[in-house]
């Protein structure tokens, strides 16, 4: 039986979005895999080095690879419109590999998390302990926003404040403003890389920091 002229137009109205999630056994990667799974059409890549600690959906597929491995770094690009990158470790290097490999494959969306503190952007009020110039740790994450903001991807730099349970609730500073708040929770920072995905122009190239607002 042939579809009627209304169910082809209403597939036509249904644009899938490919999206690579790096670090998805990660905190972010597993909130962003869940908000994207229950609330979009969007087909998602799963990139870990653990695979095996993923339960996958419909429209969900698992690559086990290493972010240092060009080959494993490029297969799992392919084809991709959006990349999140949410890991841990040497971040300044990782960001260079995915930089490299959006470039091969001819990917321009990167939303890369980092940390709040990295331009010593955190006030007084907030705790200002948490700036880069008093945490030489966030080096390497200030190293990956630098390496990122001298690419020609349409990124967006995420820095949150610390991790917490709790409903979606945030605000967004962007880069050369004072940090908001010291908080924020995984749900507000997985609702907001829904928002960027949704959006490619939504803080298009620019560094948000995202807190829960002080009140």
């Amino acid at each position: 039986m042939l579809p009627s002229i209304k169910e082809i137009e209403s597939s036509e109205d249904i644009q899938l979005t490919n999206v690579l999630i790096i670090g998805a056994t990660g905190t972010i990667g597993r909130a962003a895999t869940q908000m994207l799974a229950e609330t979009t059409t969007d087909q998602l890549t799963l990139f870990s080095r653990h695979a095996s600690r993923l339960n996958t959906t419909g429209n969900q597929r698992v690559v086990q690879g290493n972010i240092m491995n060009d080959a494993d770094l490029d297969g799992a690009m392919k084809g991709q419109d959006a990349v999140l990158v949410a890991v841990s470790g040497n971040l300044g290097q990782f960001a260079k590999r995915v930089i490299a490999s959006m470039k091969r494959e001819n990917a321009s969306r990167l939303l890369f998390i980092t940390a709040m503190g990295i331009y010593d952007e955190v006030p007084a009020s907030v705790g200002s302990n948490s700036n880069l110039m008093f945490q030489p740790g966030l080096q390497t994450y200030r190293d990956a926003a630098d390496a990122i903001e001298q690419s020609d991807l349409n990124y967006t730099v995420i820095r949150p404040g610390w991790f917490t349970s709790g409903p979606i609730d945030y605000e967004v500073t962007e880069k050369g403003k004072p940090f908001g708040g010291h908080d924020i929770s995984v749900s507000s920072i997985a609702d907001l890389i829904k928002r960027l995905i949704e959006d490619d122009n939504l803080y298009s190239r620019g560094s948000v920091g995202i807190n829960t607002p002080t009140r």
